[in-house]
């Protein structure tokens, strides 16, 4: 896919949050570096260090040598994935902004059907969906998390969001502008910010396409299927009240 603008626009700016990601983000890199390299368009890539306590910020570095395109941001305090994604995508100079988890159980090749929601139908977010139909589950989450992932889903949309399938899926692409705009909003630093992006985008009239990905699930997922579904049950409780107040104007 081209993209126009001048040479040196960035046109898709790949933002992959790391919290001691040290053995996995080495292969991630490789992968998304490939991918991007065969592309006709303009590109970078962002990787946020969540306070890291392996040499996940040594391993990024090191290919920083070879990849000028490569960038490291550096979170300080507490991890947080809602918190390293919009510190990636508030740094990102891209028209085009996907974030993507570091164990890419979406493939990066992905980006692709993600980019022509937006390109050639309009959109200004296109969201990776593993519940639809077309949705290709190569390799499935124990069905312990296949469960609370349903019962959480259907909490967000009789708590906070109505139409979506799946709103957890670690692969979502933005334009540039609209991430821009919706992260600088965004409150919740945990695994419910996608929820409260969504809910933000919803409300200010954005167009969203939910799209079938493929997905291959890790077996070394850092989700709590307890503590963290529990927080996450909290912070949608939260997203309503900050709507009833007023917060997210």
């Amino acid at each position: 896919m081209s993209a126009p603008g001048p040479a040196n626009d960035i046109y898709l700016s790949v933002v992959i949050p790391a919290h001691n990601e040290a053995e996995r983000i080495g292969p991630t890199l490789e992968q998304v570096l490939a991918y991007l390299g065969r592309q006709s368009y303009t590109w970078e890539v962002v990787v946020v260090d969540d306070v890291s306590h392996d040499a996940t910020a040594e391993v990024v570095a090191a290919f920083q040598q070879r990849e000028p395109r490569l960038r490291l941001v550096q979170r300080s305090g507490k991890p947080g994935k809602g918190a390293a994604v919009q510190a990636g995508m508030l740094a990102a100079r891209g028209r085009r902004v996907l974030f993507s988890d570091a164990d890419l159980s979406t493939p990066i090749e992905e980006a692709q059907k993600l980019l022509a929601a937006v390109e050639n139908e309009r959109y200004d977010i296109a969201i990776g969906s593993r519940a639809l139909p077309e949705s290709d589950l190569r390799v499935r989450q124990p069905w312990y998390r296949e469960a609370m992932g349903r019962i959480f889903n259907l909490m967000v949309r009789v708590v906070a969001l109505h139409g979506f399938r799946d709103t957890q899926c670690g692969f979502k692409l933005f334009r540039g502008e609209v991430a821009q705009d919706l992260f600088r909003r965004q409150t919740i630093t945990g695994f419910a910010f996608d929820v409260e992006i969504l809910f933000i985008a919803v409300k200010r009239g954005l167009r969203v396409k939910e799209a079938p990905v493929t997905w291959i699930n890790s077996p070394r997922s850092k989700v709590d299927p307890v503590r963290d579904s529990l927080r996450m049950m909290r912070d949608m409780s939260g997203i309503r009240i900050k709507s009833m107040l007023g917060l997210y104007r």
